[in-house]
């Protein structure tokens, strides 16, 4: 066959099967069969593999075909991938209008309203009409990039044709009720642990270091975003919609112009009642003023921006009977109660068990074992138990046991205290736990450390503390179940990668009661080591920012028990990160003077505040202490108030503060 021939042959079956896959996984309107389609790709296939050389990414062949990868690429997003607040009811969602036309100068706008699709937030970039890259939200700045798993998404276009060549559409992937329920029987074939719903099993398959498997969960694609160079290209928000749309994208056709808030509440009523009637999980109606101009003109807050809400429906509720009342172990020892249920159906899912919290939550519920109780479900949150619908004929009390379930232990719960907890810090259910927190991907990152594979650890004695994970040896685990050669070797990669973790995510995976995240990184930002940070006294602790005399004697005990000591220097053996880089602050009029605000100020929000002081040099922290300088106090101030009058800090209102920073 003559090279153009050949050329224009390959070209045809890509566009014969572009055009399938559109009509098959956008728009549900299939043309030929299953088997048709088949032959079209093979014959695609058998030239592609004859003349390697005209192969192109955006072929359709190309959907999957990546060898398993090690981990994931940390990418930055062109733009924040910001949240949005949250209206609970009505009367917020009511608020919510009155702050955007106060804003709007009661100016004529109008809201589009779509389905808030249960999934997992994804930004695709095009270039050249073909697709490059597809990077996961993360922390809304930083996302992980899965480009190799996105290319298996069968209504995610890896060609497109139209007026935008470069462009990045932002959108929802799901997994429908239908695949959701497919994976879970195969799942319990296999008698593995079944997912708890669409949500978590998407995430799951998205980021799995193996695309096979992802294109194997028939993951879906819907765009609500068409960015160009990290902002809007269209007028309005609708226009996007329609752009996305007509590019070949799956946009949500459940989707309409709201005129007014009347018409944005009648839209978020008819599908809260018709939730359960689509083939995919929603969890409520997110509603975004059309206009780009007057989006601009609202502006955006530290976390969200002001021209955007998320309508949550209601949780999922239904009565059950509570057959017995468990407890639970977690990893800072605290005894958890646990209803066991009879399995109900919430939502599209059988609920067995539900969170009681603890003795104090047991007492104010009322609830025995026997009862008849209402138990809710909202999103992926754990149910819980929300009151006692009846008295069971033969209840019984429950009381917590005076020793540990797992480990024997004594248990205390100490005066003023809610938790009871289990005193061994050696308890297998505490390091179970704890290595589940410090293996997760928001923390240490060690991909393959599941929950099954912990379990074994822990039993056979293999680990004894979260540092023994890096002393393990693919010998040792290719004797446990399900653990080949390759995904020992696989483990033990990824456990050497997080070594090179920063501080502030050492600090988190430590497991230190109230220190996560954000107070490992401001705790890493204000000291610079982990060795400094054991070393401070409360008072020390206390001068960084948002940590306050509960925090600090947390941090405190924590440094001053031998056995974590002992911790973390088997952690400094396997070297792991104890050193932090810390960013130097531009020098400003507020320079080394350290700011606390309280109360609702009458024109800055919290944020804005904050941001100004930071901006001129200047500390912000949550708590008072004798290293602050100023308490910035407005209407309704607390006990912040009260503490800097009993140390005699300065109080200041904000316009001495707006004065300070124009000085």
């Amino acid at each position: 066959m003559p090279q153009k021939t050949l050329e224009r042959e390959i070209e045809r079956l890509r566009a014969q099967l572009r055009r399938h896959e559109h009509l098959y996984y956008v728009l549900d309107q299939p043309e030929i069969s299953d088997a048709e389609y088949d032959a079209l790709m093979r014959q695609l296939r058998e030239l592609e593999e004859q003349h390697p050389e005209l192969i192109t990414p955006d072929s359709p062949t190309q959907r999957v075909g990546g060898k398993p990868r090690e981990g994931f690429v940390k990418v930055r997003h062109s733009s924040p991938m910001l949240s949005l607040d949250n209206a609970l009811n009505e009367a917020e969602l009511r608020d919510f209008d009155r702050r955007v036309r106060e804003l709007l100068g009661n100016a004529d706008y109008q809201y589009a309203a779509e389905l808030k699709m249960d999934g997992l937030s994804m930004a695709a970039h095009y270039e050249n009409g073909r697709f490059r890259s597809a990077i996961t939200r993360g922390d809304g700045i930083v996302g992980e990039d899965v480009t190799e798993n996105a290319r298996t998404i069968r209504s995610l276009p890896l060609h497109v044709t139209g007026s935008l060549a470069t462009f990045e559409a932002r959108g929802e992937v799901v997994m429908n009720r239908r695949a959701f329920d497919r994976l879970n029987a195969e799942r319990e074939a296999q008698k593995l642990a079944r997912f708890a719903n669409p949500r978590n099993a998407a995430a799951g398959a998205l980021r799995n270091l193996d695309p096979s498997i992802t294109a194997s969960r028939q993951l879906d694609f819907y765009t609500y975003f068409l960015l160009v160079d990290g902002a809007y290209h269209y007028p309005s928000h609708w226009q996007s919609l329609d752009a996305l749309e007509k590019m070949g994208f799956k946009v949500n056709p459940k989707r309409v112009l709201c005129p007014d808030i009347e018409a944005l509440v009648r839209f978020c009523r008819e599908w809260e009642s018709k939730r359960e009637s689509l083939p995919y999980e929603i969890d409520g109606v997110v509603a975004k003023v059309d206009s780009v101009a007057q989006q601009a003109q609202l502006g955006w807050t530290a976390k969200a921006p002001r021209w955007a809400i998320a309508f949550k429906f209601p949780a999922r509720q239904e009565q059950t009977i509570v057959e017995d009342i468990g407890v639970q172990v977690g990893r800072t020892g605290t005894l958890t109660p646990v209803a066991h249920l009879k399995p109900v159906a919430v939502g599209g899912v059988t609920v067995s068990r539900a969170t009681l919290h603890n003795e104090d939550e047991i007492e104010r519920l009322g609830v025995q074992i026997g009862d008849t109780v209402l138990i809710e479900r909202s999103g992926d949150v754990i149910p819980k138990v929300v009151r006692v619908v009846q008295h069971g004929s033969n209840r019984r009390r429950f009381a917590m046991p005076s020793h540990c379930p797992v480990c024997g232990s004594a248990v205390l719960r100490e005066e003023g205290a809610v938790a009871t907890r289990c005193l061994n810090t050696n308890c297998p259910a505490r390091l179970k736990e704890s290595i589940r927190h410090f293996a997760h991907r928001g923390v240490m990152d060690i991909d393959g450390l599941g929950d099954s594979l912990v379990d074994q650890l822990v039993d056979r004695g293999l680990v004894k503390s979260v540092a023994d994970i890096y002393w393990l040896t693919p010998e040792a685990l290719i004797e446990l179940e399900r653990m080949g050669k390759k995904s020992a070797e696989k483990l033990i990669a990824n456990i050497g990668r997080s070594r090179k973790s920063p501080l502030p995510r050492v600090i988190n995976g430590l497991g230190i009661p109230f220190v996560g995240e954000r107070t490992g990184e401001i705790l890493a930002e204000t000291f610079g080591s982990l060795d400094k940070i054991a070393a401070a006294g409360e008072e020390t602790l206390q001068s960084a920012e948002e940590v306050g005399p509960k925090v600090a004697a947390s941090i405190r005990r924590f440094f001053d028990e031998p056995r974590n000591q002992a911790l973390i220097e088997r952690l400094r053996q396997a070297g792991l990160q104890f050193e932090h880089h810390v960013r130097r602050k531009k020098a400003g009029k507020l320079k080394g003077l350290t700011f606390v605000l309280t109360g609702t100020l009458p024109n800055l929000t919290r944020e804005d505040a904050k941001a100004r002081i930071e901006s001129a040099g200047g500390k912000v922290t949550g708590s008072v202490s004798k290293n602050t300088n100023y308490v910035v106090a407005g209407e309704e101030a607390g006990s912040k108030l009260d503490k800097a009058r009993q140390l005699e800090i300065r109080v200041i209102d904000e316009e001495a503060l707006l004065r300070m920073l124009e000085e």
